[in-house]
């Protein structure tokens, strides 16, 4: 028969564990028996081991049926008078104690196989566990790798969302950036004129050709860093974190822009504050952030009568933060999309994606910081942002 059959194999080990009785209690009595031994007190030590053996392999049931033929046996072959199962008063203290020696062995015995069966259970159920464990620690180590991969994927898909942004804003102040770069290389085109005409004359006036000259290379550098701030904007790459000082940033992109407020008759105000600390970021994540809530003042404000004014401050709050708010006086917050404005792809301008806020409020909790919206007092909107200061140790 099988051993793989659960319900043959059970039965087979309780015969086989009677007949391990059987079998020790006759071996036993064959020893004690025969002649050429002469032994005269192995019998109690003899049926003793076998009723442990019994007990040890088989269990209780074949151990008390050892321990009962023992003392079967024990009586008829080595009891006075011999060969008689019948009443013997004289022996029957010798019957007694070795009965009970037999049932205290079987017992301990019995107790030793438990505590055996018990211990191998214990170590097959931590084997099992442990395996558990592994397969646990495998699945999790497998998670954590496709987990980071995934986050990994997030980033870099955010990082490209960012920057599609970026070029789609920039592509949209084409004519603005246009404009602006225009400015600085017809002026150096003017001075340049201006210092061949100096030194066309009959004695060169050389002091005012230096000057023209000097304004040509400030307005070359004019225009040479309108055009790096536009490259920075569409490059791609990693975030770079740097400490920063997000006046500089601030001056960069009302510069940027000034074409574009220009052109809506939009006046830029700034009040900013000197006492700033330092920050920890990436320029032109921060530089976009500035960008989007600039082009939405001026958006809010393009097609409104009265006062166009962009209101740009900086401060230090009381908890080492900084602080930045950019005001508009246009049409205000939609009162029944406050709570939307900050979420994707909702917008409410007939050419927008709903990206820009969502971006900005993404960057700037990934700086630490918050972002939020109120209304500007009498009318219009204020976008607010905070970020954490990185303190310069004290010398």
């Amino acid at each position: 028969m099988s051993r793989s059959n659960p319900l043959v194999w059970p039965k087979m080990r309780v015969i086989w564990g009677y007949g391990i009785a059987i079998l020790s209690v006759s071996s036993a009595l064959i020893i004690s028996r025969w002649p050429p031994l002469h032994l005269e007190t192995a019998p109690v030590s003899l049926f003793l081991c076998a009723i442990m053996i019994t007990a040890l392999f088989g269990g209780v049931g074949p151990g008390l049926l050892a321990t009962a033929l023992s003392s079967l046996a024990f009586d008829y072959y080595f009891l006075f008078p011999t060969y008689s199962l019948a009443a013997k008063p004289g022996e029957m203290p010798r019957l007694v104690v070795f009965t009970v020696s037999a049932l205290f062995v079987g017992a301990l015995s019995a107790a030793q196989r438990r505590a055996t069966e018990s211990l191998k259970r214990a170590r097959d159920d931590l084997k099992g566990t442990v395996q558990e464990l592994q397969r646990s620690h495998t699945a999790l180590q497998t998670e954590s790798l496709e987990r980071k991969h995934a986050e990994e994927a997030l980033r870099e898909a955010q990082s490209d969302l960012e920057r599609v942004s970026r070029v789609t804003t920039m592509g949209e102040l084409t004519a603005s950036l246009a404009h602006e770069v225009n400015q600085p290389i017809a002026a150096a085109v003017t001075n340049a004129n201006t210092c061949l005409r100096w030194l066309a004359l009959g004695t060169p006036n050389v002091e005012e050709a230096r000057a023209a000259a000097m304004r040509i290379v400030k307005d070359g550098t004019r225009a040479a860093e309108i055009i790096s701030r536009v490259r920075l904007l569409f490059k791609k790459g990693t975030p770079q974190r740097e400490l920063l000082g997000v006046n500089d940033i601030l001056q960069e992109m009302i510069v940027l822009l000034r074409s574009e407020a220009t052109r809506y008759n939009v006046l830029v105000r700034t009040e900013l504050a000197g006492d700033l600390p330092m920050v920890m970021g990436d320029r032109v994540q921060l530089q976009q952030v500035l960008m989007n809530l600039m082009l939405n003042g001026i958006e809010a404000m393009k097609d409104s009568g009265g006062t166009r004014e962009l209101a740009i401050k900086s401060q230090r709050t009381e908890n080492e933060q900084v602080l930045v708010s950019v005001s508009d006086t246009g049409v205000g917050l939609p009162l029944q999309h406050a709570d939307q404005i900050f979420r994707a792809f909702f917008t409410t301008k007939s050419q927008g994606t709903g990206m820009g806020l969502s971006i900005s409020r993404s960057i700037v909790d990934s700086h630490g910081g918050r972002l939020w919206a109120a209304d500007n007092s009498p009318r219009g909107a204020s976008f607010c942002f905070t970020l954490p200061a990185t303190l310069e140790p004290k010398e």
